[in-house]
């Protein structure tokens, strides 16, 4: 009854909705064009993520880019269904223009985001420009794809059919990016092959209804001639992340690889044979100078433990503070917790950093474990006498957690009553609240804090925090073990803050309230 009603009150409306111009589709068809509605929402959902995990690592602040590109790409479809309302007639051309758009500019995005981000001034209205054009051709695609087959289908039919296949394209998509496309392929090599997808889908759209369409060579050669650039695309990728990477480091890149947790990239300076690494764009420590922040990071706080020392690195997967602890005769075993395997077995296996690290990472004392470190924190096991906490800055909610309320007090639980730990803390300097919430969050799961920090060039003026549950002191502490920048006198005074250093009053970092991040990105871009 309320159908009959629909279609007498709007016979105009309704033929306009299911018009495809064409005689009733076989069903060869329907399947093809049921097959691209999973295949175009897998595209468009990849190419989504795909353009956030960029602006995550070029630009950092993930939760902010993740949400800011999702935001804008959903209302740029909505703007692209609305849109197909102008589209009478010829749907399946219109269709296949859109798959033809979509999968050149989704498939070089990736490589328009990099060559364009040296010109900071740029980047960002580039990058949304690539958010609302990718996203409106994509709203474009599922409409279009809803009314060619409600012509054989039956609407409502339609309806239920697309949206189903549409949040299966969507679930696979979400779900390979992470797992598959990005550690396997990495980023250049997955756009350009889901670009390539899409070119497939437009290429069978085109044989499937070729006696429907207008002008089929026409279609044919310039869908095979997008094909033909994207598959180039995909096998000139490592060439173009070399140029592109190219862009973002001055030196020599000898190394590159793109884990399922990071993007790691060791370079080398052609002059002085100086190796750095880097983790999402982030430098972790360069070669001339980063004996002077694991000597810091390391002695003081394994000088105040008891002889017999049982000893755990969170992170530190480089080797170079474990380097710093294997000095000490009385440390009797040492766990090393790094999440990402590629870390340790670049370190371990490429001789210049093996050679930096002095081979500690296959020290008959060390256990390495690859394992995040607030679940390796929450496992049961015997305390330590020392933890050592050599983790990255806290630039996104993710590792944030990691300088946490919550994470302190699962150290203080993996800790000995009369033990200590030591955590970087960013620098007092270009980061002054960041790196004081961190010491006023240790204290809130109930230690004593030292606060110090020294001169690391390539750095800066760099912190750390020493945490006990008595207040340590560092005048007290006497460091037997050879150092190369440690002395008394500048561990005396590493404890002194000049007044646009000093303490200011901050807020408690927790994981059910994220300030830290919120304080380091803001401090960052001043």
């Amino acid at each position: 009854m309320n159908e009959s009603a629909e279609g007498v009150s709007n016979p105009s409306e309704r033929e306009e909705e299911t018009d495809f111009s064409g005689p009733p589709l076989t069903r060869s068809q329907q399947t093809i064009l049921q097959v691209s509605v999973l295949i175009v929402a897998l595209c468009g959902i990849v190419y989504e993520l795909i353009i956030a995990t960029i602006a995550s690592y070029l630009l950092g602040d993930s939760v902010y880019q993740f949400s800011l590109t999702i935001g804008l790409f959903m209302f740029a479809m909505g703007m692209g269904s609305l849109i197909t309302r102008r589209f009478a007639e010829r749907l399946i051309e219109w269709f296949i223009a859109t798959e033809i758009l979509v999968a050149f500019v989704g498939g070089l995005s990736s490589i328009i985001l990099f060559v364009v981000f040296p010109w900071t001034f740029a980047f960002k209205p580039v990058m949304y420009t690539l958010i609302l054009l990718i996203g409106g051709l994509v709203g474009l695609e599922i409409p279009l794809l809803m009314r060619i087959l409600s012509e054989s289908g039956g609407f409502r039919k339609s309806i239920a059919q697309v949206l189903a296949l549409d949040y299966f394209g969507a679930l696979v998509g979400s779900v390979s990016f992470p797992l598959l496309l990005l550690p396997f392929l990495g980023l250049f090599r997955a756009s350009f092959g889901i670009g390539l997808l899409n070119g497939l889908i437009a290429l069978i759209n085109v044989y499937a209804f070729g006696k429907l369409i207008r002008w089929p060579l026409a279609w044919k050669s310039l869908t095979i001639l997008c094909i033909g650039l994207l598959g180039i695309g995909v096998g000139s990728a490592s060439l173009l992340k070399s140029f592109a990477q190219g862009q973002l480091y001055a030196d020599l890149i000898v190394f590159q690889q793109q884990t399922p947790y990071q993007n790691i990239v060791l370079t080398c300076n052609e002059m002085n044979g100086e190796h750095r690494l880097y983790v999402d764009g982030h430098l972790q420590f360069a070669e001339r100078d980063e004996y002077r922040y694991h000597e810091a990071l390391v002695h003081p706080a394994l000088t105040l433990s008891a002889p017999g020392t049982r000893v755990l690195i969170l992170g530190g997967g480089d080797g170079l503070a474990a380097r710093e602890v294997l000095k000490h005769d009385s440390v009797q075993s040492i766990d090393l917790v790094d999440i990402d395997p590629a870390i340790t077995r670049l370190c371990r296996e490429f001789e210049p950093v093996r050679k930096l690290n002095q081979g500690a990472l296959e020290h008959p004392r060390l256990t390495i474990h690859h394992q995040d470190a607030f679940t390796f924190l929450q496992e049961p096991g015997s305390p330590y006498d020392c933890i050592i906490i050599d983790l990255p800055d806290p630039h996104n909610e993710a590792l944030s957690k990691l300088y946490s309320v919550e994470f302190y007090n699962l150290v203080g639980k993996k800790l000995k009553q009369d033990g200590c730990f030591v955590t970087q803390s960013s620098s007092p300097w270009v980061t002054r609240q960041a790196f004081w919430s961190i010491a006023k969050t240790i204290e809130a799961a109930g230690f004593r804090t030292t606060s110090y920090h020294v001169v690391v060039p390539n750095f800066g003026d760099w912190g750390f925090q020493l945490a006990a549950r008595e207040t340590p002191r560092i005048p007290e502490i006497k460091i037997e073990v050879p150092t190369r920048f440690l002395n008394p006198e500048v561990l005396d005074k590493s404890t002194l803050f000049a007044r646009d250093e000093s303490r200011v009053d901050t807020p408690v970092n927790s994981i059910f309230e994220p300030r830290l991040y919120l304080l380091y990105q803001e401090e960052i871009k001043q």
